[in-house]
């Protein structure tokens, strides 16, 4: 380019030279006309190269603006499409964190989220389930008992009650249903679980329920349920510290009246039996009348709280639990 510029100067500048040197000097008198002609003849022609070349050289910058600026233009989807890519994955990347914000509960599978109506002791609640209200028996757990009809109150059993209210109120509660979701009484059987933690598993550490009710084996919890239970009998914590209170057959003894609510003292056992007709002759044929019913739920309409055994209404298959008495609530 700086060689461009020079040449060009210098035929600019020849040119004038030539022109001026043919009128200073007379050449037109020395040489005549035609002397004269052609030299400015000349002077023109180098100043129109001149002119040219310079035409040339200021051509060229545009074409090269031109081809750099083709150049972008066509470099400009790729860039256009890379931002937009850019763009999305930030967007996909907000949309991920708002979604994924902590707080968010999500139910683990196979549970379903119910309200809670009331508790009813250790191992009973009721809930709103499907739009009604249930009784829910929890699985593979009993604890004494508090409310059962005809016996007096168990030891533990109110601690039992309690802690299992204070457990079930604490968050989001959840079923989840193994093999049968309801018992032949008509009660839902499920895993319990308070913010994905299991009730019936702390309980069991806790020492206020045992392992029991194992009717249709493997069940999904059982092994950290008995390890569970292992734990609090090697603590000897609660029911485990007395010794002969708990059976496979459920719990024995009543909690002493005036220290219920610690359930520390026990008694010898002491059942109330259920109110019963005055027994009859044994030879009076009325005395071996009995009275049928095909399930609970026709039974209860009779007697609601169940019958115990020996009555006229008792019938073994009744007895699920095996405690000698049937269709209890």
């Amino acid at each position: 380019m700086a060689l461009e510029g020079t040449n060009l100067g210098m035929s600019i500048i020849l040119a004038v030279l030539l022109v001026f040197a043919a009128v200073t000097l007379g050449v037109k008198s020395q040489f005549g006309k035609g002397t004269t002609g052609m030299l400015a003849t000349a002077s023109v022609f180098l100043l129109l190269s001149g002119c040219s070349e310079m035409d040339q050289s200021g051509e060229q910058k545009p074409d090269q603006t031109t081809s750099e600026e083709t150049q972008e233009q066509a470099d400009q989807p790729e860039k256009q499409e890379k931002q937009s890519e850019e763009q999305q994955q930030a967007n996909e990347s907000d949309e991920y964190s708002q979604t994924s914000k902590p707080g968010k509960t999500v139910s683990a599978k196979n549970q379903v989220s119910v309200k809670l109506s009331r508790v009813v002791d250790g191992d009973t609640i009721k809930v709103f389930y499907k739009g009604k209200e249930e009784s829910v028996r929890y699985l593979l757990i009993d604890t004494p008992e508090s409310k059962k009809p005809g016996e007096c109150v168990q030891p533990y059993a109110e601690k039992a009650s309690k802690r299992n209210e204070q457990l079930i109120k604490s968050g989001k509660l959840t079923l989840e249903f193994e093999k049968s979701e309801t018992d032949k009484y008509g009660r839902l059987l499920a895993y319990v679980f308070v913010d994905g933690k299991s009730v019936q598993e702390t309980l069991i550490k806790e020492g206020l329920g045992r392992v029991a009710y194992i009717y249709e084996p493997p069940y999904k919890y059982l092994k950290e349920y008995e390890e569970a239970e292992e734990l609090a009998k090697k603590k000897k914590a609660n029911i485990w510290s007395k010794k002969g209170l708990v059976s496979s057959r459920g719990f024995n003894g009543c909690a002493n009246v005036k220290d219920q609510s610690k359930n520390e003292q026990v008694k010898q056992p002491q059942k109330t039996p259920a109110k019963q007709p005055a027994q009859k002759p044994a030879d009076d044929p009325a005395a071996k009348k009995t009275e049928h019913f095909q399930n609970c739920t026709e039974l209860r309409k009779q007697y609601p709280n169940g019958v115990p055994k020996g009555h006229p209404a008792y019938q073994l298959k009744m007895d699920r639990d095996k405690d000698d008495y049937a269709c209890e609530r």
